[in-house]
Protein backbone atom coordinates (compact mmCIF):
# COMPACT_ATOMS: atom_id res chain seq x y z
CA UNK A 1 0.00 0.00 0.00
CA UNK A 2 2.94 2.24 1.41
CA UNK A 3 4.77 1.30 -2.28
CA UNK A 4 5.15 4.16 -4.76
CA UNK A 5 3.20 3.55 -8.43
CA UNK A 6 6.15 3.27 -10.53
CA UNK A 7 4.28 5.04 -13.55
CA UNK A 8 1.68 7.26 -14.45
CA UNK A 9 -0.69 4.96 -15.46
CA UNK A 10 -0.18 2.99 -12.19
CA UNK A 11 -0.58 6.54 -10.26
CA UNK A 12 -4.22 7.27 -11.95
CA UNK A 13 -5.23 3.39 -11.03
CA UNK A 14 -4.32 3.44 -8.17
CA UNK A 15 -5.90 7.15 -7.12
CA UNK A 16 -8.66 7.84 -9.92
CA UNK A 17 -9.89 10.27 -8.04
CA UNK A 18 -10.31 12.52 -4.62
CA UNK A 19 -12.22 10.01 -2.36
CA UNK A 20 -9.45 7.09 -3.33
CA UNK A 21 -7.17 9.61 -2.19
CA UNK A 22 -8.69 10.02 1.21
CA UNK A 23 -8.78 6.51 1.82
CA UNK A 24 -4.90 6.44 1.37
CA UNK A 25 -4.98 9.18 4.07
CA UNK A 26 -7.19 7.57 6.43
CA UNK A 27 -5.50 4.71 6.27
CA UNK A 28 -1.99 6.06 6.67
CA UNK A 29 -2.72 8.12 9.35
CA UNK A 30 -4.65 5.34 11.62
CA UNK A 31 -3.17 2.62 10.25
CA UNK A 32 -4.24 0.40 13.50
CA UNK A 33 -7.47 1.98 13.06
CA UNK A 34 -9.07 5.27 13.98
CA UNK A 35 -8.25 6.79 17.57
CA UNK A 36 -9.86 10.05 18.40
CA UNK A 37 -6.97 12.60 19.02
CA UNK A 38 -8.86 14.53 22.13
CA UNK A 39 -10.35 10.93 24.10
CA UNK A 40 -8.55 8.57 22.38
CA UNK A 41 -11.33 6.21 21.29
CA UNK A 42 -11.74 4.28 18.18
CA UNK A 43 -15.56 4.37 17.52
CA UNK A 44 -16.38 7.26 15.16
CA UNK A 45 -18.47 7.74 11.98
CA UNK A 46 -17.91 9.23 9.01
CA UNK A 47 -19.61 12.65 8.06
CA UNK A 48 -21.15 13.24 4.73
CA UNK A 49 -18.43 15.96 3.51
CA UNK A 50 -16.76 17.06 0.47
CA UNK A 51 -13.34 15.56 2.10
CA UNK A 52 -13.61 12.61 4.40
CA UNK A 53 -14.56 13.88 8.22
CA UNK A 54 -14.59 11.33 11.17
CA UNK A 55 -16.76 12.30 14.21
CA UNK A 56 -15.67 10.60 17.35
CA UNK A 57 -18.84 8.90 18.80
CA UNK A 58 -17.86 9.60 22.75
CA UNK A 59 -16.50 13.25 22.57
CA UNK A 60 -18.17 14.39 19.17
CA UNK A 61 -14.77 16.01 17.83
CA UNK A 62 -14.42 15.87 14.07
CA UNK A 63 -11.09 15.33 12.83
CA UNK A 64 -10.86 15.89 8.86
CA UNK A 65 -8.45 13.66 7.47
CA UNK A 66 -6.04 16.20 5.92
CA UNK A 67 -6.08 18.13 9.41
CA UNK A 68 -2.60 18.54 10.54
CA UNK A 69 -0.71 17.79 7.22
CA UNK A 70 0.36 19.72 5.08
CA UNK A 71 -2.73 19.65 3.03
CA UNK A 72 -5.06 21.44 5.62
CA UNK A 73 -6.85 24.12 4.69
CA UNK A 74 -5.84 23.70 0.86
CA UNK A 75 -8.51 24.81 -1.77
CA UNK A 76 -6.77 22.64 -4.02
CA UNK A 77 -8.53 18.83 -4.87
CA UNK A 78 -7.07 16.12 -3.20
CA UNK A 79 -5.82 14.27 -6.28
CA UNK A 80 -4.40 17.59 -7.41
CA UNK A 81 -2.34 17.54 -4.69
CA UNK A 82 -1.85 13.42 -4.90
CA UNK A 83 -0.13 14.21 -8.16
CA UNK A 84 1.95 17.04 -7.60
CA UNK A 85 3.57 15.18 -4.41
CA UNK A 86 4.44 12.28 -7.25
CA UNK A 87 5.55 14.16 -9.68
CA UNK A 88 7.89 15.95 -7.51
CA UNK A 89 8.83 13.04 -5.97
CA UNK A 90 9.63 10.93 -8.49
CA UNK A 91 11.54 14.09 -11.13
CA UNK A 92 15.18 13.07 -10.25
CA UNK A 93 15.47 16.84 -10.25
CA UNK A 94 12.45 18.89 -8.99
CA UNK A 95 10.28 20.36 -10.83
CA UNK A 96 10.12 24.19 -10.95
CA UNK A 97 6.73 26.07 -9.94
CA UNK A 98 6.26 26.99 -13.66
CA UNK A 99 6.87 23.40 -14.44
CA UNK A 100 4.46 21.91 -12.12
CA UNK A 101 2.05 24.96 -13.40
CA UNK A 102 1.81 23.27 -16.76
CA UNK A 103 1.57 20.03 -15.53
CA UNK A 104 -1.34 20.21 -13.19
CA UNK A 105 -3.07 22.94 -15.67
CA UNK A 106 -3.75 25.13 -12.46
CA UNK A 107 -5.40 28.34 -12.81
CA UNK A 108 -2.27 30.42 -12.19
CA UNK A 109 1.63 30.27 -11.60
CA UNK A 110 0.93 31.51 -8.18
CA UNK A 111 -1.11 28.47 -7.43
CA UNK A 112 1.49 26.24 -8.42
CA UNK A 113 4.61 28.36 -6.41
CA UNK A 114 2.09 28.06 -3.07
CA UNK A 115 1.53 23.77 -3.12
CA UNK A 116 5.66 23.66 -4.60
CA UNK A 117 6.28 25.94 -1.57
CA UNK A 118 4.24 23.99 0.70
CA UNK A 119 5.44 20.68 -0.55
CA UNK A 120 9.25 21.95 -0.06
CA UNK A 121 8.45 22.94 3.84
CA UNK A 122 7.19 19.80 4.47
CA UNK A 123 11.07 18.33 2.90
CA UNK A 124 12.15 18.65 6.17
CA UNK A 125 11.84 16.47 9.39
CA UNK A 126 11.75 18.87 12.68
CA UNK A 127 12.47 15.51 14.80
CA UNK A 128 15.02 14.30 11.87
CA UNK A 129 18.68 12.59 13.54
CA UNK A 130 21.75 14.72 13.32
CA UNK A 131 24.47 13.30 11.09
CA UNK A 132 26.23 10.84 13.19
CA UNK A 133 30.08 9.09 12.77
CA UNK A 134 32.53 10.52 10.55
CA UNK A 135 31.07 13.60 8.47
CA UNK A 136 33.37 15.65 5.81
CA UNK A 137 32.47 19.22 6.59
CA UNK A 138 33.41 22.52 4.27
CA UNK A 139 31.65 25.77 2.87
CA UNK A 140 30.84 26.99 -0.62
CA UNK A 141 29.28 29.53 -2.48
CA UNK A 142 26.38 28.99 -5.01
CA UNK A 143 26.05 30.99 -8.36
CA UNK A 144 23.42 34.35 -7.80
CA UNK A 145 20.47 35.00 -9.79
CA UNK A 146 19.57 38.81 -9.57
CA UNK A 147 16.10 39.33 -11.31
CA UNK A 148 15.42 37.79 -14.25
CA UNK A 149 19.06 37.61 -15.76
CA UNK A 150 20.83 33.86 -15.31
CA UNK A 151 22.96 33.01 -13.10
CA UNK A 152 26.70 33.62 -13.72
CA UNK A 153 29.32 32.41 -11.99
CA UNK A 154 32.45 34.64 -10.69
CA UNK A 155 30.77 37.75 -9.37
CA UNK A 156 31.73 39.87 -6.31
CA UNK A 157 31.52 38.95 -2.85
CA UNK A 158 27.86 40.89 -2.52
CA UNK A 159 26.44 38.00 -5.14
CA UNK A 160 27.74 35.03 -3.48
CA UNK A 161 25.10 32.95 -1.91
CA UNK A 162 27.23 31.21 1.13
CA UNK A 163 26.35 27.73 1.88
CA UNK A 164 27.99 25.23 4.89
CA UNK A 165 27.52 21.23 3.60
CA UNK A 166 28.11 18.45 5.76
CA UNK A 167 27.60 14.25 4.60
CA UNK A 168 28.08 10.99 6.27
CA UNK A 169 30.80 8.51 5.29
CA UNK A 170 29.05 5.56 5.53
CA UNK A 171 31.48 2.69 4.42
CA UNK A 172 32.98 3.46 0.82
CA UNK A 173 30.34 6.25 0.14
CA UNK A 174 28.08 9.20 1.64
CA UNK A 175 25.07 8.74 3.87
CA UNK A 176 23.08 11.28 4.68
CA UNK A 177 23.65 15.26 3.71
CA UNK A 178 23.01 18.68 4.94
CA UNK A 179 23.21 22.25 3.87
CA UNK A 180 22.49 25.45 5.45
CA UNK A 181 22.60 29.04 4.21
CA UNK A 182 25.32 31.01 6.26
CA UNK A 183 26.20 34.80 6.81
CA UNK A 184 30.06 34.44 6.68
CA UNK A 185 32.90 31.60 7.49
CA UNK A 186 34.11 32.90 10.38
CA UNK A 187 34.57 30.09 13.93
CA UNK A 188 30.98 31.19 15.55
CA UNK A 189 29.47 30.48 12.14
CA UNK A 190 30.82 27.37 11.38
CA UNK A 191 30.54 26.43 15.07
CA UNK A 192 26.91 26.93 15.19
CA UNK A 193 26.06 24.90 11.94
CA UNK A 194 28.18 21.72 12.62
CA UNK A 195 26.55 21.66 16.45
CA UNK A 196 22.75 21.96 14.92
CA UNK A 197 23.67 19.08 12.01
CA UNK A 198 26.26 16.71 13.58
CA UNK A 199 25.76 14.52 16.91
CA UNK A 200 28.08 14.69 19.73
CA UNK A 201 30.93 12.37 19.80
CA UNK A 202 31.21 12.23 16.09
CA UNK A 203 33.83 13.02 13.79
CA UNK A 204 34.10 16.25 11.78
CA UNK A 205 36.96 16.10 9.04
CA UNK A 206 37.57 19.11 7.69
CA UNK A 207 40.20 21.23 4.87
CA UNK A 208 41.98 22.41 7.90
CA UNK A 209 40.33 26.36 7.84
CA UNK A 210 40.60 28.10 11.55
CA UNK A 211 37.14 28.30 11.60
CA UNK A 212 36.60 24.69 12.40
CA UNK A 213 39.49 25.02 15.09
CA UNK A 214 36.83 25.39 18.12
CA UNK A 215 34.57 23.06 17.64
CA UNK A 216 33.04 21.69 20.97
CA UNK A 217 31.22 18.23 21.70
CA UNK A 218 32.81 15.91 18.37
CA UNK A 219 35.98 15.05 17.11
CA UNK A 220 37.84 16.87 14.90
CA UNK A 221 40.57 15.94 12.07
CA UNK A 222 41.71 18.91 10.15
CA UNK A 223 42.92 17.62 6.62
CA UNK A 224 45.47 20.52 5.51
CA UNK A 225 45.02 20.87 1.65
CA UNK A 226 48.20 22.87 1.00
CA UNK A 227 48.34 21.93 -2.63
CA UNK A 228 46.20 19.52 -2.57
CA UNK A 229 42.76 20.05 -4.30
CA UNK A 230 40.05 20.35 -2.19
CA UNK A 231 38.21 17.62 -3.64
CA UNK A 232 40.90 14.91 -2.93
CA UNK A 233 40.82 15.69 0.48
CA UNK A 234 37.30 15.98 1.30
CA UNK A 235 35.52 14.30 -2.18
CA UNK A 236 32.04 13.37 -0.72
CA UNK A 237 30.89 16.99 0.58
CA UNK A 238 32.70 18.44 -2.60
CA UNK A 239 30.65 15.74 -4.98
CA UNK A 240 27.46 16.82 -3.03
CA UNK A 241 28.28 20.45 -3.82
CA UNK A 242 28.85 20.01 -7.28
CA UNK A 243 25.33 18.16 -7.62
CA UNK A 244 23.75 20.91 -6.18
CA UNK A 245 25.19 23.35 -8.24
CA UNK A 246 24.67 21.58 -11.16
CA UNK A 247 20.88 21.37 -9.79
CA UNK A 248 20.28 24.70 -9.29
CA UNK A 249 21.20 25.69 -12.47
CA UNK A 250 19.47 22.94 -14.27
CA UNK A 251 16.44 23.63 -12.89
CA UNK A 252 16.11 26.98 -11.73
CA UNK A 253 19.07 28.80 -13.79
CA UNK A 254 20.64 29.83 -10.43
CA UNK A 255 19.06 30.85 -7.40
CA UNK A 256 17.76 33.83 -5.68
CA UNK A 257 18.70 34.84 -1.99
CA UNK A 258 14.92 34.51 -1.45
CA UNK A 259 14.10 31.46 -0.08
CA UNK A 260 17.59 29.82 -0.45
CA UNK A 261 17.31 27.97 2.22
CA UNK A 262 14.33 26.13 1.16
CA UNK A 263 15.90 25.24 -2.70
CA UNK A 264 18.61 23.87 -0.34
CA UNK A 265 16.47 21.67 1.77
CA UNK A 266 14.75 20.33 -1.37
CA UNK A 267 18.16 19.19 -2.69
CA UNK A 268 19.12 17.67 0.49
CA UNK A 269 15.60 15.59 0.61
CA UNK A 270 15.69 14.60 -2.59
CA UNK A 271 19.73 13.32 -2.04
CA UNK A 272 18.63 11.86 1.32
CA UNK A 273 16.19 9.97 -0.34
CA UNK A 274 17.29 8.91 -3.74
CA UNK A 275 17.13 4.99 -3.04
CA UNK A 276 13.85 5.30 -1.08
CA UNK A 277 11.24 7.34 -3.64
CA UNK A 278 8.35 5.64 -1.25
CA UNK A 279 9.16 7.33 1.95
CA UNK A 280 9.45 10.88 -0.31
CA UNK A 281 6.37 10.58 -1.61
CA UNK A 282 5.06 9.55 2.27
CA UNK A 283 6.87 13.23 3.60
CA UNK A 284 5.53 15.05 0.34
CA UNK A 285 1.81 14.36 1.93
CA UNK A 286 2.71 15.88 5.25
CA UNK A 287 1.69 12.14 7.06
CA UNK A 288 4.41 12.70 9.71
CA UNK A 289 2.09 15.15 11.33
CA UNK A 290 4.87 17.10 12.85
CA UNK A 291 4.47 20.17 10.88
CA UNK A 292 1.58 23.02 12.25
CA UNK A 293 -0.61 24.19 8.79
CA UNK A 294 1.20 26.74 7.13
CA UNK A 295 -0.22 30.20 6.11
CA UNK A 296 0.52 32.29 3.27
CA UNK A 297 2.38 34.80 5.22
CA UNK A 298 4.39 32.03 6.71
CA UNK A 299 5.63 30.91 3.36
CA UNK A 300 6.19 33.66 1.75
CA UNK A 301 8.58 34.82 4.05
CA UNK A 302 12.44 34.86 3.59
CA UNK A 303 13.99 32.35 4.57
Amino acid sequence: MTELPRSLPEFEARFPDDAACARWLLAKRWPGGFRCPACGHARAWELGRERLTLQCATCERQVSVTAGTVLHGSHLDLRTWFLAAWLVATHKNGMSARQLWKQLGLGSYKSAWLLLRKLRRAMVDPDREPLAGLVEVDETSLPFRAGDEPARPGRSHDGKLLVAGAVEIRGEGPGRARLAVIGDYAAATLGAFVAGHVAAGGTVVSDGWSGYARLKDVKHDPKVIGDTPAHLVLPWIHRVFANAKRWALGVYHGLREEHLQAYLDEFVFRFNRRRTPAAAFDRLLGLSLTLEPATYQMLVVRS
